[in-house]
């Protein structure tokens, strides 16, 4: 996972032992997110997304940095007024923001992927730091302007949120560093957990995968476990399906393919069951006051008008979006569109062209991003989002009998309009009651007269 194993069994990342990783990261984000309170807001430019800030922090410290017991490095920090606009457009206050990425130590996540990166959660389930590769970075740099104008446009999104972009440099090695939201809260568990691209080719979980205690499956594994898909009530299908295409969209404006669906599931049947609360070891389940990022949820970022489910707050569900499976098991869904740094470039239009020979072109998971895009939506529309049908209003044999003259209301209707001339004397008798409308002065016919004369004409022929 990006690196060998040293003699006392810490994990590394190009020959930097993670516990140094962790506290060079926190001390230099520490010092550039408080080096920047000083500097006044202002409106972001184009040029701020291009600068990078740099600061050197030796072991024995400086008149700037704070001694510490790692080896010397410099932190580079790329576009910070940029990545604050982007924090306060989330609604992180910058002391939030060094709370949980300084004040506690990080947590060091598996990764499931096949990318080499290291994870690392903060200990309020806020943030996910991830280690990227050089190329990955600046296409994310020259993404930020278009990053930017589509954010003003649609901060409901469940696209990456990135607050921030950072690069250690220590005995010639850059480790580049972004960190984003958390999609799947460790305070809530995770009875299945999904990687779903839309594609077919080697899109099952490995052997060695499944053994994990949580482990993550794929798009043939979600249809061999529910083949039926999960079913939402009709107005969050459409939310969701409306922000996904308008996701999928901005992605392929950008030229951008091989993303992800991360799905989470969390069955609160099962959970009941197993008599234990949304929440598990380690979390009470509710993130804490002043600390929730705005949009960060899945629910609340699919409802564009803030309307929050009334019966269910963000405390009950934790921003899971409330679903069902094809048996009425009760579910919260969490979810957010992933790995999103690849750009279809040569050396994806390569690899598509190889793998295209061997295989089904169209099942590949390499593909243009416009058909890629159209691929994922199928997928997600089809395969695994569905919309809950509303109830139809169905008779009994009994009742339909009894109400013989409603099912046939309009075929009356002309009927007596057809008859009219020889029940001329029986209507004079019913002096009005049974007149098919009157006429105001204007001559509009009303309605409800209409109606009760047809009732009544129809219940004095019977």
């Amino acid at each position: 996972m990006g690196g060998p194993w040293s003699t006392s069994r810490e994990k590394t990342y190009k020959k930097t032992t993670s516990s140094a990783l962790k506290g060079a990261i926190q001390l230099g984000i520490g010092y550039t997110v408080g080096n920047l309170t000083s500097k006044p807001d202002r409106d972001v430019l184009m040029q701020d997304f291009y600068v990078v800030e740099s600061v050197f922090l030796p072991s024995e410290g400086s008149n700037l940095t704070p001694a510490h017991h790692y080896p010397d490095f410099r932190f580079k920090t790329y576009a910070p007024l940029a990545f604050r606009y982007f924090r306060d457009l989330f609604g992180i206050k910058p002391d939030d923001y060094l709370y949980s990425l300084v004040n506690e130590p990080l947590i060091e996540l598996t990764n499931p992927g096949a990318s080499g990166s290291l994870f690392y959660l903060t200990s309020d389930d806020e943030f996910i730091i991830k280690t990227v590769q050089h190329k990955e970075a600046k296409f994310l740099q020259r993404l930020l302007p278009g990053y930017y104008m589509n954010l003003n446009q649609n901060p409901r999104t469940l696209l990456p949120k990135f607050y921030g972009l950072y690069c250690i440099q220590s005995g010639g090695i850059n480790i580049r560093l972004v960190v984003m939201n958390n999609v799947l809260p460790r305070s809530v568990k995770m009875h299945y957990k999904y990687d779903l691209k839309g594609s077919t080719y080697k899109r099952r979980a490995s052997r060695k995968e499944r053994e994990k205690t949580c482990p993550t499956y794929k798009d043939l594994d979600f249809q061999d476990m529910h083949e039926e898909g999960l079913y939402f009530d009709a107005e969050t299908y459409n939310n969701l399906m409306k922000t996904l295409q308008r996701d999928c969209r901005v992605l392929e404006s950008f030229k951008i393919m091989d993303y992800s669906l991360l799905l989470g599931v969390h069955v609160l049947d099962q959970s009941q069951r197993e008599g234990g609360e949304l929440g598990q070891a380690g979390g009470d389940g509710r993130r804490p006051v002043g600390q929730r990022v705005l949009y960060s949820t899945a629910m609340e970022s699919i409802q564009g008008d803030g309307k929050a489910a009334e019966t269910l707050t963000n405390d009950d569900t934790m921003g899971g979006i409330p679903a069902k499976t094809h048996k009425e098991e009760k579910l919260f869904i969490f979810l957010g569109i992933i790995d999103i740094l690849q750009s279809y470039r040569f050396i994806k239009k390569l690899e598509h062209s190889w793998k295209a020979l061997v295989y089904d072109g169209d099942s590949v998971s390499v593909h243009r991003p416009g058909f890629y895009a159209s691929r994922f939506l199928k997928f997600m529309s089809t395969r695994v989002f569905r919309k809950t049908q509303p109830l139809r209003f169905s008779p009994s044999k009994k009742t339909r009998t009894s109400i013989p003259a409603l099912k046939s209301s309009s075929q009356e209707i002309l009927s007596l309009q057809a008859d009219e001339r020889n029940r001329e004397d029986r209507r004079d008798r019913l002096a009005g009651a049974c007149s098919l409308a009157s006429l105001d002065g204007q001559g509009t016919q009303h309605s409800l007269t209409l109606t009760v004369a047809v009732y009544s004409c129809l219940y004095l022929k019977t």
